[in-house]
């Protein structure tokens, strides 16, 4: 199983016992953490891909440790001004090792069904679409 999870307005490609490092999060060494912001779940059958987000999927993870990433430099320079500013930054970092991934196969299932015809789709975008194509009906005149 893997899946892709956003964290700290990134995302992490994630799958059981891997460790990964993400942006600083609250908690000690040991505590679980778990992930419901699960934008790619897939086993060895089945692919569940977020529209934005798997509902239902859930990523839980141990913290490892806490830490601060290699320093970089921020230099900022103007030429002929005598302006010159030098700062040095690190970043913190929170290493997680990923325990388990679970989605719910009951919530996946759900799909709507146009009134007319009755296809199936698995959004409301689709199924917009879909009625404004083949019948010529907007969803407002409802």
């Amino acid at each position: 199983m893997r899946a892709i999870i956003e964290s700290g307005g990134k995302q992490f490609r994630v799958a059981p016992d891997k460790t990964i490092r993400v942006p600083s999060l609250s908690g000690e060494p040991g505590d679980e953490v778990t992930f419901d912001r699960v934008l790619y779940a897939a086993g060895e059958d089945v692919v569940h891909v977020g529209d934005p987000m798997v509902a239902g999927a859930t990523v839980t993870a141990e913290i490892v440790k806490h830490g601060r990433g290699k320093k970089i430099t921020v230099f900022k320079y103007k030429r002929r001004k005598r302006y010159r500013r030098k700062q040095g930054h690190r970043q913190g970092f929170t290493e997680l090792r990923v325990t388990g991934i679970a989605v719910d196969s009951k919530v996946d299932g759900a799909t709507l069904v146009c009134d007319e015809c009755g296809k199936e789709y698995k959004t409301e975008r689709g199924l917009e679409a879909h009625r404004t194509k083949a019948h010529g009906a907007s969803a407002e005149e409802e």
